[in-house]
């Protein structure tokens, strides 16, 4: 084993000892950490590599979708910061205790909104992204919610898979199904909500589309090219996912793909029969 595997292998039974149960080990290289602080929580996804830490720093995906874009920019400025002051030693703790305590200065009734799609998820024809800002509890959306169909739940190693799909024509619609969603507790306090979208713009002949991993790296994007190659049209696909504990490893995806697909065809947003097995919430 060389010094960096070593040295890396430490800092993830530091990481575990100190964060238990905010903790998640992917595999020997990749890991999530959980910050909580009051109301809202971010997600610190890490992939190891070769050159960490002695030559490099880890590839890393922060998940807070509550978050302006601008301060998104500044908390990450602040990372790369933390690293150039640190280099050749573990960080991971470093900036996991940096994003708590940016966390704790963050003045929520001030924080404008954000798309927060962690893997990037381009609109077409140039459009710009609008800011969605769901999980702000100050964010009230102004329409109906949509009629929302959810699927049964998929289990694999005792992780929970669970689909949900709407029609939706604006990213208000959308915030409303998302809203609606959040009312669940269950759903709530999931490890993992992923969601893609995509609504036609007849007006401006274009599409208007995003995603948000919440935590699972690439997830979201994964999900959004998967309504691209359906070609699906005014409809938003949200997983859920609650870890059980077991590592999935690539199946993960797989069954996130999956169940995607599956809420799109039950739902009827591919124009096919649905099976009965899944449920219509109203609004």
């Amino acid at each position: 084993m060389d010094m960096n595997r070593e040295r890396q292998v430490e800092e993830i039974e530091a990481l575990t000892s100190i964060y238990e149960d905010l903790f998640e080990l992917e595999n020997e290289n990749s890991f999530v950490v959980r910050i909580e602080e009051g109301t809202v929580s971010a997600r610190l996804s890490v992939q190891l590599n070769n050159l960490y830490p002695s030559e490099g720093p880890p590839i890393y995906t922060l998940s807070a979708p509550f978050l302006s874009t601008l301060q998104k920019q500044e908390l990450t400025n602040i990372l790369d910061n933390i690293y150039l002051d640190n280099l050749g030693e573990p960080i991971v703790f470093l900036w996991t205790e940096e994003i708590r305590t940016f966390l704790q200065n963050l003045d929520l009734d001030e924080n404008t909104s954000t798309s927060g799609c962690d893997t990037k998820c381009d609109d077409v024809d140039g459009l710009a992204l609008q800011d969605l800002d769901i999980k702000n509890e100050s964010s009230k959306p102004t329409v109906d919610c949509p009629e929302i169909y959810t699927t049964d739940v998929f289990e694999d190693r005792k992780s929970v898979f669970q689909g949900h799909c709407a029609t939706v024509t604006s990213l208000d619609e959308i915030k409303a199904v998302l809203n609606k969603l959040y009312e669940n507790k269950k759903i709530a306090h999931a490890t993992h909500n992923m969601y893609a979208y995509r609504i036609h713009l007849p007006d401006k002949n274009s599409w208007l589309q995003d995603c948000d991993d919440d935590g699972e790296s690439a997830a979201g994007g994964r999900m959004l090219h998967l309504l691209e190659i359906v070609e699906a049209k005014n409809t938003l696909v949200v997983v859920s996912r609650w870890y059980g504990g077991i590592q999935l490893g690539p199946d993960r995806f797989k069954h996130i793909n999956n169940m995607t697909r599956r809420a799109l065809e039950e739902s009827g947003a591919l124009k096919q029969e649905k099976p009965s097995g899944g449920k219509k919430k109203k609004k």
